[in-house]
């Protein structure tokens, strides 16, 4: 007896020639030989696998669906797809939320196929964060279709979809296959040119849930407002589906997306092999500052034992940077060995589309035996079969991390999870208590679609799409809010109020402007920076604006498939940056500086009102942030061999903090000159951000920190006492995503717990001086303090002034 899997089950390939010995044992067996090697392995578990709860088929499944099953050898649903068909045929709205790999999309293709059979006039609207995702599901969506003898068809509608396969989407195709961006700014504003699918919307399935989060998240519920309210004109009520990976509220989640409760189906039944988790922790190479051997080259030399023994695997870099170093090293690493350099590929976002394609087919077909990727490859693009994974530092969450290891190990046989542990705090902190990472539960997604910014854009959308009457609500937004929110916009001469047949009140767009058009779901341009390498005129890849600031400035190494370009102009305006290759034995890194502002402060605490010597606050700030220079880093040896300026404007970000504020008579009564209390003060703000993440179960990546001046002022204070004015040092935890989702204000209630933990966290460290683990690594004393400075250490400082804070330790 076989189950269904997915559409691609059923085209399984044949072993790859390559795979012809050695395997995930005899690594493993190796590795246990060597002494040194064990040492730096903080966790090693094995997770039991588990059988396959099964069902049968639906009995009340369509004949043609059930025969196209049943043809591959399919008799059974695994336990979560069989109750995902049942809700769906109740029209219940649903999320599914099961490991990776676990046959999510079979729980939306079944029901969807299986309305089709009933109804030739039926439609679905299927949304995939990315265009690979989406071009991935076409392909087998299409396959599973014509096995099932449907007509429907399904066609993937986004930027890059040609004019006349457009017209095909609108007038024929039974499944459009878009993203949030094409919906909103493409699909929803001409619906009246997409009637035949509003009119006969039957299903709505957004898949991979668990990214929308954050702004984007907030934005794409609005934009299921707008979708529900013009289906609703055209004369459909469609069920939505919602499959995410794991994370902790899936249902809390999906329901605030959808506005109205969704039912959950978060038992998987689908069986899994057996899976050696593992964390490795690189030696210290100097233990005076805490530092420990390089996590990227630590990471290559257990997947290059990996690929030496043929086992098919998948390195993962936090950056597009990272994933280029640790090709070129593997590459170089393994060429003694004769493999083909082709045999390992890397797979970010930027890769041209049709790049992307061919690497996900090579993959499929098992001709790489190594991919290096971003988290681009995180999402559920098939891939095929790996028996290991390996994580090149914390990805920033337990929910990512468990997405990436549920990459390997697809059914049975024993597969391996590795993370290798960087010098960042958080993973340091980690590395402490590896545990953590199997018995944490996952992360909470958190989305605000009543933020008024982004509620009152696409109240401008709706109504240039159909116009509001008078007591209408925005699907769970009441009326008495929507009207409010109208008649601002009326008095901005944005909508036109007149009276209507009823004798209610109808608001009409009255621009000239297409507002969809000017709101973009992401919150930052998202035309990318096309990358073209001179002489050839060849576009290479592409960029999204904000990463361009600090990988394409000019003199910047750019580095694409382990090969290296330098940036020789960048044409700000026209989002052009022109590349020539070259062969350095460096590449680049930006530097970033950072300032906050406060605009306005929605709550606080003066000092001594919590019996702390801080003053507490929490509300809107604006973050500016500025690529000043780049550094020089050597390959392999990771030296700085220089620097370099950069001259870009700044980027500006409206968002939310919580700030603490010491008051400069406390900086003036530490033992210490003042460059010492600031560094302390870094160190603090550090230790700060590693327990705010672990403790709200946020990617570290979501939180920024800087220390700054309260009121304004630029800079750290470069003066020392009685050389002019001082501002009192403010360290900032600011919501890394613009317009915020409500971090601060639990920063701010935590406020005292998370004091103690920090102090915790560094009192518990075993180094003298304060390390990256606790404090994050030091920065150079300040110019002209060096004497100062001397001999001082930031550690016991930093207890001092906690102390004198008020800031005892937990019990």
């Amino acid at each position: 007896m076989r189950s269904f899997d997915d559409a691609r089950a059923f085209e399984r390939p044949k072993a790859p020639p390559w795979r012809l010995g050695g395997g995930l044992d005899a690594v493993l067996a190796e590795w246990a030989k060597d002494a040194a090697l064990q040492r730096c392995f903080v966790l090693d578990e094995e997770l039991p696998g588990r059988p396959a709860d099964t069902r049968p088929l639906p009995a009340d499944l369509h004949p043609s669906v059930r025969r196209a099953v049943e043809a591959r050898g399919f008799t059974e649903l695994y336990s979560h797809q069989a109750r995902s068909f049942e809700l769906a045929q109740a029209k219940q709205s649903f999320v599914i939320a099961t490991p990776t790999a676990s046959g999510k999309s079979l729980c939306y293709n079944l029901p969807v196929l299986d309305c089709f059979a009933r109804d030739p006039e039926a439609r679905a609207l299927y949304l995939f964060p990315t265009k690979a995702l989406s071009r991935d599901q076409e392909e087998a969506l299409r396959a599973f279709m014509k096995d099932a003898g449907l007509s429907h068809g399904a066609i993937t509608f986004d930027g890059d979809t040609p004019g006349d396969a457009r017209r095909a989407a609108r007038e024929k195709s039974g499944v459009v296959i878009t993203n949030p961006d094409m919906l909103h700014t493409g699909i929803l504003p001409h619906h009246a040119g997409w009637a035949r699918l509003f009119a006969s919307l039957r299903y709505v399935v957004v898949d991979e849930l668990h990214t929308y989060r954050g702004v984007f998240g907030s934005h794409l519920a609005n934009v299921l407002r707008r979708l529900e309210r013009v289906a609703r004109f055209h004369g459909s009520s469609p069920t939505f589906v919602f499959a995410s990976a794991t994370i902790g509220n899936p249902r809390e989640h999906a329901s605030r997306m959808l506005g109205r409760e969704v039912a959950l189906v978060d038992r998987s039944g689908a069986p899994s092999g057996s899976r050696r988790v593992m964390v490795y922790n690189p030696p210290v190479v100097n233990p005076e500052l805490g530092i420990r051997a390089s996590y990227l080259k630590s990471a290559v030399r257990l997947t290059a034992d990996l690929v030496r023994r043929n086992v098919p695997t998948i390195l993962f870099g936090q950056s597009r940077n990272s994933v280029e170093v640790m090709l070129k090293y593997l590459r170089d690493r393994l060429a003694e060995d004769k493999i083909d350099p082709s045999a390992m590929m890397a797979y970010r976002g930027g890769y041209l589309p049709q790049q992307r394609r061919d690497i996900e087919a090579r993959l499929r077909a098992g001709e790489i035996r190594c991919v290096v990727a971003t988290n681009a490859l995180e999402l559920g693009i098939d891939i095929g079969s790996l028996d290991a994974v390996v994580c090149a530092g914390y990805p920033g969450s337990v929910a990512s991390l468990w997405q990436r290891f549920g990459r390997a190990g697809r059914r049975q046989g024993q597969s391996l999870a590795l993370m290798v542990a960087s010098s960042a705090p958080l993973d340091q902190y980690l590395a402490a208590d590896p545990k953590y990472l199997t018995s944490a539960p996952a992360e909470e997604a958190r989305i605000d679609p009543d933020n008024v910014e982004i509620l009152v854009q696409h109240l401008k959308c709706a109504a240039f799409e159909l116009p509001f009457e008078e007591g209408e609500g925005f699907r769970d937004v009441p009326p008495p809010a929507t009207v409010d929110a109208l008649e601002f916009l009326a008095k901005h001469e944005v909508l036109h109020p007149v009276p209507g047949a009823s004798g209610r009140r109808v608001f009409h767009w009255s621009s000239d402007a297409y507002p969809a058009n000017n709101i973009s779901l992401r919150s930052v341009g998202w035309d990318n920076v096309v990358i073209i390498e001179l002489g050839t005129h060849k576009t290479l890849a592409e960029m999204d604006w904000r990463s361009a600031h600090t990988m394409l400035h000019e003199q910047a190494i750019y580095q694409h498939d382990a090969a290296q370009y330098q940036v020789e102009r960048f044409d700000y305006e026209n989002h052009k940056a022109y590349v020539r290759k070259v062969e350095p034995d460096y590449w680049t890194d930006a530097m970033t500086y950072t300032r906050v502002d406060v605009i306005e402060e929605d709550d606080g605490r003066a000092p001594g009102q919590d019996g702390l010597g801080f003053a507490f606050g929490s509300g809107e700030v604006s973050v500016v942030e500025k690529v000043v220079g780049y550094k020089k880093i050597k390959f392999h040896t990771h030296e700085n061999v220089g620097y370099g300026e950069v001259t870009l404007p700044e980027i500006q970000m409206h968002t939310t903090a919580f700030w603490l504020t010491v008051p400069e008579a406390t900086v003036q009564a530490q033992p210490a000159p003042r460059p010492a209390v600031i560094e302390a003060l870094r160190g603090i703000s550090s230790a700060l951000h590693t327990v705010a993440c672990v403790g709200l179960m946020i990617d570290p990546r979501d939180l920024g920190r800087t220390l700054g001046s309260r009121n304004g002022e630029d800079g750290v204070p470069r003066k020392a006492p009685g050389e002019g004015a001082m501002f009192d040092p403010t360290i900032f935890l600011y919501d890394h995503i613009p317009g915020g989702v409500g971090l601060a204000p639990r920063l701010f209630e935590q406020r005292e717990e998370l004091l103690r933990r920090a102090r915790r966290l560094i009192e518990g460290c075993g180094c003298d001086d304060g390390c990256p683990a606790c404090m994050g690594p030091a920065v150079s004393a300040v110019p002209g303090q060096g004497t100062a400075m001397a001999g001082l250490r930031r550690r016991p400082l930093a207890l001092e002034l906690l102390t004198s804070l008020g800031v005892t330790p937990l019990q």
